[in-house]
């Protein structure tokens, strides 16, 4: 399907090679025919980390194939990613030994200044990359759904009549026509990760390369995703999927490659994976298992404390965005649009010690919700109380002290230096020196960070930058806990101590909230589910 491209389209200063000699890549993943993107790691180590991120790996896919890669948090998927879709360039941020093929043009690296430089925007032009947190993706450039989507067909020259087609297309393939004017920044976490992947597609490159696709994504958009995959491989597009769940549309890849602390340990077709070949690690096996299946849930373990005052109470809460006229004519005006109202008339008390589930489809309004709690957000109308009082003009800052918000991307409240300072950060202000030193540690013990105190927080995997955003939130104790999507990127140990730092909190009285498309784990966690559907919360 990929056209045969110069080396120098590619990288330059280093060896090349154009041929077939990829044996041990082929064989990894199980493919004959002539691989379209492959990869051969002897080594790759991070600049300053003590030990390789990816050794021993070999991966090919050739065109028309789909191939999922698993392994654990942790596990190097993100760098393998990363390295096969080009936005890992050795030599920037690390150090590799093996290889990189592209369309029938091969890098070698040795791991000194005379390898090969990756062009990382050529290289993008044969591999679509979506990464864990989609937002990198964006341009942040572009006011509209429409504008992101055609921001790389524009750099191509593309005419306009042909960038239109395509940016339609590629919406409708993706449910994402109905939101072509919106604003990319108020988007859902399921909306956001369906535009990054139609940034990825809409130029039709020869590879694509997700990483936790499936994040976030409701149940229409995870049905929408497999149905994409299917019709990309069907039309010969070469699909990687890198996931630590096995999800149900992986069972129909032709190849799954286990990657276990940065070694692929197996490869074959899923049915080599099957119950009681003992060749998934214990870590993935226990992800085919729905959270439901947690040896012990927060509902069997504490109760809602109903003779308290309601921690958290909403009344009549209703919130829409104002958003800049787009006419000429009103722009002279002035004139603010009002879109429809996201939330109407919203009614919820939380008591102490409960915990209640939020659900609902992408772009319902649940994160908006969330961001009320502690005044990010003033509401349209209605009132928010918390411990009884309106929080209306109070500062966020002031209300934060009783309502912990852990965001849906943790990379918008991680900002210190280290994982110590992170979970730190405010609290010698709150409790004192001695105390605050105290609360820290635990709070990183309870997410299994203690040993990482002094890591980078942008270092850590996913997984591990969600639990620690956690930990910045429990160290503090609040009255409120809100969690958005606090499943996403957890393993099996993740999901266990996400379970049990929530039960933890609301046996020590916090009012629990939790937005989640999970609901296998919302029925073993919550002592109510809610919907939120239409802009109402109503009984799920």
């Amino acid at each position: 399907m990929a056209e045969h491209v110069a080396p120098q389209c590619f990288g330059s200063a280093g060896t090349q090679n154009t041929g077939t000699q990829n044996a041990g890549a082929e064989k990894a993943a199980g493919s004959a025919s002539a691989p379209v993107l492959a990869a051969g790691i002897r080594d790759f180590t991070f600049h300053d980390a003590h030990a390789p991120a990816l050794k021993d790996a070999a991966v090919s896919v050739a065109s028309g194939s789909f191939t999922a890669i698993l392994g654990a948090s942790g596990s190097g998927k993100s760098t393998l990613g990363r390295l096969l879709a080009g936005w890992l360039p050795p030599g920037g941020h690390g150090t590799l030994a093996g290889y990189l093929e592209l369309s029938g043009t091969r890098l070698e690296f040795v791991g000194g200044t005379g390898d090969p430089r990756i062009d990382p925007a050529q290289w993008g032009r044969h591999v679509g990359f979506v990464p864990q947190d989609p937002a990198a993706v964006l341009s942040t450039v572009r006011a509209t759904v429409a504008e992101e989507l055609a921001f790389g067909l524009e750099n191509t020259g593309m005419d306009r009549g042909s960038m239109k087609a395509a940016v339609d297309n590629t919406a409708g393939l993706l449910g994402l026509d109905g939101i072509l004017a919106r604003d990319p920044a108020r988007l859902s976490g399921g909306q956001l990760r369906r535009l990054a992947i139609g940034c990825a597609i809409i130029a039709g490159p020869p590879v694509l390369v997700m990483d936790e696709p499936f994040a976030s994504l409701d149940a229409a958009g995870s049905a929408g995703l497999a149905a994409l995959v299917r019709n990309l491989v069907k039309r010969g597009t070469a699909v990687v999927i890198l996931s630590q769940a096995v999800e149900p549309l992986l069972l129909e890849a032709g190849t799954w490659l286990v990657l276990e602390g940065g070694t692929l340990t197996a490869g074959g077709p899923p049915s080599f994976f099957g119950p009681g070949s003992g060749r998934l690690p214990r870590a993935i096996r226990r992800l085919v298992a729905p959270p439901a299946s947690l040896p012990s849930s927060v509902a069997t373990s504490s109760r809602p404390k109903q003779g308290e005052p309601a921690a958290l109470e909403l009344q009549g809460l209703s919130f829409g965005y104002q958003e800049a006229p787009v006419s000429r004519r009103a722009r002279r005006r002035r004139d603010p649009v009002r879109r429809p109202l996201v939330l109407q008339d919203v009614h919820l008390a939380v008591h102490p010690g409960e915990i209640v589930a939020v659900t609902g489809p992408n772009g319902a309004g649940k994160s908006t919700l969330l961001r009320h709690f502690n005044g990010l957000m003033r509401p349209t109308a209605g009132t928010v109380l918390v411990r009884g009082s309106d929080i209306a003009g109070a500062p966020v800052g002031t209300t934060a002290a009783s309502v912990g918000l852990v965001f849906q991307h943790p990379r918008d409240q991680l900002f210190e230096r280290t994982v110590l300072r992170e979970v730190g950060f405010g609290l010698e202000r709150l409790v004192g020196p001695a105390m605050a030193a105290e609360r820290a540690a635990r709070a990183l013990q309870a997410v299994g960070l203690a040993d990482a105190a002094r890591e980078h927080p942008a270092e850590l995997p996913a997984s591990a930058q969600r639990l620690l955003a956690l930990a910045t939130v429990l160290a503090r104790r609040p009255a409120v806990l809100a969690l958005d999507e606090p499943t996403v990127a957890l393993d099996g140990a993740g999901l266990a101590m996400l379970d049990a730092a929530v039960r933890s909190a609301a046996e020590a009285g916090a009012a629990v909230v939790l937005v989640t498309h999970e609901l296998g784990y919302a029925r073993a966690a919550a002592h109510r589910i809610l919907s939120l559907d239409g802009g109402r919360l109503v009984p799920a």
